[in-house]
Order: structure tokens, then sequence, then C-alpha cells
């Protein structure tokens, strides 16, 4: 079998002959493969045995045909290294029994090492490049620092965000000092995988949608874009021809112009934006990904397409778009219904770049 590099070229801004598709969480509960092994392991038991974690990485791109791998794993497993209490309890996601809620909690922050707190992540990804290599490239990731916050100050998953947003309002050093602290853990996290093989990067804020616009300018930007940029910096040191580095800011479509000043080469986009619009709005010198409602996977094969053309042709021959979900897939999504979803990019962005 012949390397796919279509997403990696996509990801580079280079031509390509069709659009590359991957899904967010598309290594999940929608798959019966992974429910097996789920009956019979914990969550992060999973996530902390490399053999089971590049079993569920490869699962999707063998089972429904995507263009990407992305490791299995989850953002807040660098909290033990830094001392949070981190539980994922059952129908409840994840809990942290030790949230932030002070300045001297945040003192007892740690930076998490990457060897030594989560060297499991970097054996799966160097198994991954060995098993992927006549197959398709390799995404690593992290959470962003302000969802890292959210998450350790909250101390579970919230719409509110009130003892977040209190922390970052009224003890503006305080705040520094644990966004700092995630900024330091996440670079050298990221860095870490791109050691270990991860050949494109993605850094997901996937709660920086409930700030406000000025918020997100005072109290986020400056540490998304000093992660974005030495990441990126690592990258194309240690990898010819550098490591893309996806940033993926879920909810933040009335800022986006904010979102491109914290850097990266792909500008993720969720579904609450036209994609004209993402074309109109994101400069050039970045790539797309996105940006297909999650939900359209329930919808009937007809008027999915009708969805998938009308992204396909509003970005047209721009060069570096990656077809993905707004956000995650459910995990009610019938496997056939993403693979006629792929099966659907692949078939209209042949058309349309044949038409051009």
């Amino acid at each position: 079998m012949a390397f796919n590099d279509l997403f990696l070229r996509a990801a580079r801004l280079q031509p390509t002959e069709r659009t590359p598709v991957w899904m967010m969480r598309q290594a999940g509960r929608y798959l019966a493969e992974y429910r097996a092994i789920r009956e019979n392991h914990g969550f992060l038991e999973m996530c902390r045995t490399p053999e089971l974690a590049v079993e569920v990485t490869i699962q999707p791109v063998d089972l429904v045909g995507v263009d990407a791998a992305i490791l299995f794993s989850d953002i807040l497993v660098v909290f033990p290294g830094m001392g949070l209490d981190l539980e994922f309890a059952k129908g409840e996601g994840p809990v942290i029994h030790n949230p932030v809620r002070s300045v001297a909690d945040v003192r007892k922050l740690g930076i998490s090492d990457p060897i030594e707190d989560t060297g499991y992540v970097m054996e799966t990804l160097k198994i991954l490049r060995r098993e992927l290599v006549d197959k398709v490239p390799l995404i690593g990731f992290a959470g962003a620092p302000f969802t890292l916050a959210s998450y350790a100050v909250e101390g579970h998953g919230t719409r509110d965000y009130e003892n977040c947003k209190a922390l970052m309002w009224g003890e503006p050093a305080a705040w520094d000092m644990l966004m700092t602290k995630f900024s330091d853990t996440v670079i050298a996290y990221l860095c870490a995988q791109i050691d270990a093989g991860a050949q494109v990067v993605q850094l997901f804020d996937s709660w920086v949608g409930y700030v406000a616009p000025r918020d997100y300018e005072r109290f986020v930007l400056p540490y998304s874009k000093r992660v974005l940029a030495e990441v990126k910096a690592h990258g194309d040191k240690v990898v010819p021809g550098g490591v893309p580095v996806i940033h993926f800011a879920n909810g933040a479509t009335s800022m986006m112009d904010l979102v491109q000043q914290a850097g990266g080469d792909i500008v993720g986009v969720d579904w609450r934006l036209d994609m004209r619009k993402v074309v109109e709005t994101i400069d050039p010198r970045f790539g797309i990904q996105g940006n297909i409602d999650p939900v359209a996977l329930f919808a009937p094969d007809d008027a999915l397409e009708d969805m998938v053309v009308d992204i396909l042709e509003k970005v047209g021959t721009r060069p570096g778009h990656i077809f993905n979900l707004g956000h995650g897939i459910h995990k009610t999504t019938d496997p056939e219904k993403a693979r006629t979803m792929i099966r659907l990019v692949h078939e209209h962005s042949d058309r349309i770049r044949a038409g051009a």
C-alpha cells in the first residue's frame, strides 16, 4: 500500500488532487470495535497502555478510511504530572478532585515532564509511526492553556466558567502564573510528541468560545501565541520541512482576527461560520480545517451531500483545505455515515479540482 500523504501536503499548503478528511474524536465510541475494547478497560488505562492506544488510533484508518490518524489520548493526561488529581468518573467525564481556586493552589502546581509523566504517550507515537508507515500521517495533540486552565479551576466540565473567570479577572497575577505553567507544560509536551514521531500537531482550545473577545485578547492570546510559536520553531528545527501546527479554537468564530494573531499553520473552524466567510476572513498564509456540523452525519445522504458540496465549492481550489467536522464526532453516529461523508469529500473535491 502506498503512503497516503494527502493530509500532510494539504497541511503544508501544497497542491493536492483531492481534499483530505479526518474527524475529531474519530477513534471513539461510535465504533463497535472501540466499544469492545472499552468494555474491558478504563479510559485512562487505554490512554496509558501503548498497545491499546495504538489499536484504537488505527481503527478509523482501517475501518472508516480517514486520510490521517490522530493519537488516541486525552488533553488532560498532563494533569497528574502537575499535581492535579484526575479521575474519569463514569457518566460524569473528567473530575479534578483538587481544583485550583487560589493563589496558593496555583503556586503548588508543577510543570509536567513529558517523558517522566507521559512517557506512555511518546511510546505510543513511536509505535504508531512504524505501524502507519504505509498508511497515513500521524497527528499529535494537546489542550491549549485556557482550556486546560478551565478544567483545572472548575474541577469538571462546565458551561459557565464562573470560578475560572473570577480568578482571571480578580487575580490577574495568579492567572498569569497559572497560564504560564500550562504553557510551559504544553510546549514541552508537544515538542516531545514531535520528537517521538508526530508529523502534524493540533492545539485544541475546546472551551475558549466562552470568553469575550476583549478577554481573549488580554488573558488567552499571549499564551496561545507563545505555545504555537515555540512548538512551530521546534518542529522546523528537528524535522525536514517542519511540522505543521493546527490551531482549533472552538466557538471562537466571533474573533477570528484574534485567533489568526495566535499563529500556527492551519486554522481550525467550527460549523458556526459559513465557509464563504471563512475563506474571506482567514489570511491565505493559513490553511483551513473544517467545518461541517457533526450532526450532519445524521442527515439523509442527499442532504449530507449538499452540505459537503457547499463547503467544498466555497473553498474552491484554495490550497491547504482539510475537511473535518466542526467538533468531535457524536458517539451515536453510524460509522457508515462517516464512510459516506469521506467518500463524498473525495469524489466532489476531485471533481471540483478537475474542473478548475
